[in-house]
């Protein structure tokens, strides 16, 4: 049961349960009607064909004569009904109130009750269960009140990674429903693998690049540096080798539904890159993102020279340019939301509203607000409150079919 505002007199809480059917809210409201009673709270949820339904009205004058009348109600419905005579609403909610998102595939009963209790341990309460998708991943969001989010953060981060799930917190608060701005990250993020690398390979230096690629990402190197020196090994490759790369290069999956989906509600996208703008500007228009950065491969003579043009898009070039991008938009850094896996991300992620290390490298998933370490970039959606079923129906609105998830 949700909170009431205001203070209310002695209470009679009607829980109703049994097989659903069309007619049973309408039924049991009905059968109130003649009682001339307040209804104070309502809540209905349905699982697999299963219905609980939670009516908290005022209580009437004479209760046994309102008992009979819904008792006669539910049993005509073939149903249950339980009544609780109480005082007032629901027990005084704290005002630290955090959204649970916890994703697993699968997602096991041990981890779920792990995560229930370290929330019972740290005096939170779990007021409400939602399903937010149930394929390819499962998604089930907790709403709690009495614990403090970046407490519970801290605290649920261990279970996480104990039980090999994914545990996002947020405070709840106007910030999750408003119009956000998403910054990306490019490589082994929006797409699979990384751009130099294929470059590299084209020129002959594939491991030696990735080589460094990694140590750079884990945050062992200086991110410029490394880049002038892998860059400096693609020296003469014929700039039409770019457009093969771009032809094999593999969005990751979700993307699109991602920006699809968000696009419909408002949302702006942007790309930071520290790869190269002859490819991220070409991925921005393909898949409708707002703005991008990234650096610029030199060209001479049809040729790469080894060298880019102008400053080189870092770790710090890439929170400068979030929120250079969310003022030219005119949007508060605190509703951007920063994705990114490698150590070049960091300051990025701290600038934002929201920080996801998605798929990242230890040190990326220590200091990000959250993880995600599922191979599905729209599964970001469900830390916002969107639901498989809601993004599937938009989707459908729009002529686009979504295979139909297995049975079960």
């Amino acid at each position: 049961m949700s909170t009431h505002d205001a203070a209310s007199p002695d209470t009679l809480l009607i829980t109703v349960t049994g097989t659903d059917r069309p007619g049973v809210t309408s039924a049991i409201l009905a059968s109130l009607t003649p009682f001339g009673v307040a209804v104070v709270d309502l809540e209905q949820i349905l699982m697999r064909g299963r219905l609980v339904l939670g009516v908290l009205v005022s209580a009437p004058r004479d209760v046994k004569k309102l008992r009979r009348a819904v008792t006669a109600a539910a049993d005509a419905l073939g149903m249950s009904v339980e009544f609780e005579k109480g005082s007032g609403d629901n027990r005084s909610r704290s005002r630290e109130r955090a959204h649970v998102t916890v994703i697993g595939s699968p997602l096991k009963a041990s981890a779920m009750a792990a995560i229930a209790g370290r929330i019972a341990d740290c005096g939170g309460n779990i007021d409400r269960i939602e399903r937010m998708a149930r394929y390819p991943v499962t998604a089930i969001e907790l709403h709690v009140s009495g614990a403090a989010p970046d407490r519970l953060r801290s605290l649920l981060a261990a279970d996480a990674v104990q039980h090999r799930v994914d545990v996002a917190v947020q405070p709840a608060n106007l910030l999750r429903h408003g119009m956000r701005l998403i910054v990306m990250d490019v490589d082994s993020t929006l797409i699979q693998g990384e751009v130099i690398e294929m470059l590299a390979e084209h020129a002959g230096h594939g491991e030696q690049v990735a080589e460094i690629t990694e140590r750079a990402m884990r945050g062992e190197l200086d991110f410029e540096a490394s880049l002038r020196a892998r860059v400096r090994l693609l020296a003469g490759l014929d700039a039409a080798i770019l457009d093969e790369v771009y032809d094999a290069i593999v969005v990751n999956p979700g993307a699109r539904t991602l920006v699809r989906t968000l696009r419909r509600l408002g949302y702006r996208f942007a790309i930071v890159s520290g790869g190269f703008t002859q490819i991220t500007d070409r991925l921005a228009a393909d898949l409708g993102i707002h703005r991008a950065r990234a650096n610029t491969l030199e060209i001479v003579d049809g040729r790469l020279t080894g060298e880019v043009v102008g400053e080189v898009v870092d770790r710090a070039g890439k929170a400068a340019a979030l929120r250079e991008f969310a003022a030219d938009l005119g949007i508060p850094v605190a509703s951007t939301i920063a994705i990114g896996d490698g150590a070049n991300d960091l300051d990025m992620l701290d600038a934002a509203g929201l920080g996801i290390a998605y798929n990242a490298r230890p040190v990326v998933r220590e200091a990000a607000d959250t993880s995600l370490n599922v191979p599905y970039l729209d599964s970001i959606m469900y830390l916002l409150g969107i639901s498989r079923e809601e993004i599937v129906a938009a989707d459908a609105a729009h002529g686009i079919v979504t295979p139909a998830p297995p049975l079960g």
